[in-house]
């Protein structure tokens, strides 16, 4: 049975993943006593050409139901979903992985074309997942390269030009890889200091290295101890 206080870990993927992403993390918190949901972000009801970044808030939002005491786990886009979501899921602490900056954060992810509709999963190819993870091992490359997405150009567009956000009322983590040529490790130092965060750059690490890579499991129970300090026991 669940202990009263066993605490709630929300893990919330980036853009053109899905819950998978999460699968050494959800292990190593799952061993330590958390209760752990990581669900896929999904379309709206008219697909992904009209899915916009306020129909993945509202799911994030939505899945903080009742969940008390809650903790954030995002990376990427999923970020920036967190800080979205956070004034109505109120967690106790959050931690942020290569986040995509939210208005106002430089320096900002170079600007890319769109349409309405961007074949990440379509058009995926295993030599492309292969420089996109480094720092992976051939088999998480071949993990990842059968569950890439597509994904929403509109909801893309929207985190590149930026979305206002609140400061969180927690303790917050940003961990930024030294290798992320999505997301620059100077704009999640930037992040910090705007939400007066903590702040942590993984050396020799790529965009996604952090949750597939050869050091995602200790990234992992480095992120449970963190959480364990702020947002209290498992139970």
């Amino acid at each position: 049975m669940r202990g009263r206080n066993q605490s709630t870990t929300i893990f919330i993927h980036g853009a053109g993943g899905g819950a998978w992403e999460w699968t050494i993390w959800e292990r190593v918190f799952a061993a330590r006593g958390c209760r752990v949901f990581a669900p896929d972000l999904l379309p709206a009801r008219g697909g992904l050409g009209a899915t916009h970044i306020e129909d993945y808030a509202g799911q994030v939002a939505g899945w903080c139901v009742g969940a008390q005491p809650l903790l954030l786990v995002a990376a990427s886009l999923g970020g920036l979903l967190a800080l979205m979501a956070a004034p109505l899921a109120a967690p106790a602490a959050i931690v942020l992985v290569n986040p995509l900056p939210p208005v106002g954060i430089t320096p900002r992810p170079t600007p890319r074309e769109h349409g309405d509709i961007v074949p990440w999963g379509t058009g995926r190819s295993l030599r492309g997942t292969r420089r996109s993870l480094p720092d992976a091992d051939d088999a998480a490359c071949l993990f990842a390269f059968r569950r890439w997405r597509d994904e929403s150009g509109a909801v893309l567009r929207a985190a590149s030009d930026g979305i206002a956000v609140e400061t969180p009322k927690c303790p917050v983590l940003i961990l930024a890889s030294e290798h992320d040529d999505d997301v620059p490790s100077s704009s999640g130092r930037a992040l910090a200091d705007h939400l007066g965060a903590q702040f942590r750059l993984i050396t020799g690490a790529s965009h996604v290295g952090p949750l597939l890579g050869r050091q995602a499991a200790r990234i992992a129970e480095e992120a449970w101890q963190w959480s364990r300090t702020h947002h209290g026991p498992a139970n």
